[in-house]
């Protein structure tokens, strides 16, 4: 799946959450509630990992590790869609920057 359709299905997952929401508590998350529940999903993830290296005993810890880390793509996709970022475009940007950054600092070692 490319970048626009992960993004395309996220929104309209999205969607689906915000018309939940408002029949539920009367209005959708904002920027500040998404946020919010995406640091309750890293420290899900964090424990997540510390099972992938041992360290904590969670059951089934792999197929949970994948689900957590697709909600926190997820929680991204959205928040920087609201925030108007365009993360694909910043993500290459910054991916480029951090490689020029790396293989310098690598080059005078």
């Amino acid at each position: 799946m490319k970048y626009r359709e992960l993004e395309e299905s996220a929104l309209k997952l999205n969607e689906l959450y915000e018309q939940l929401e408002i029949k539920l508590y009367g209005r959708a998350w904002t920027t500040e509630d998404l946020a919010l529940g995406f640091v309750g999903d890293i420290g899900d993830l964090a424990k997540l990992v510390q099972a992938n290296a041992g360290i904590r005993k969670i059951d089934n810890f792999k197929s949970k590790l994948g689900h957590e880390l697709s909600d926190c793509l997820w929680s991204v996709i959205v928040l920087a869609h609201k925030c108007g970022i365009d993360l694909e475009a910043e993500f290459s940007k910054n991916i480029g920057e951090l490689m020029e950054n790396v293989s310098r600092e690598l080059d005078t070692r």
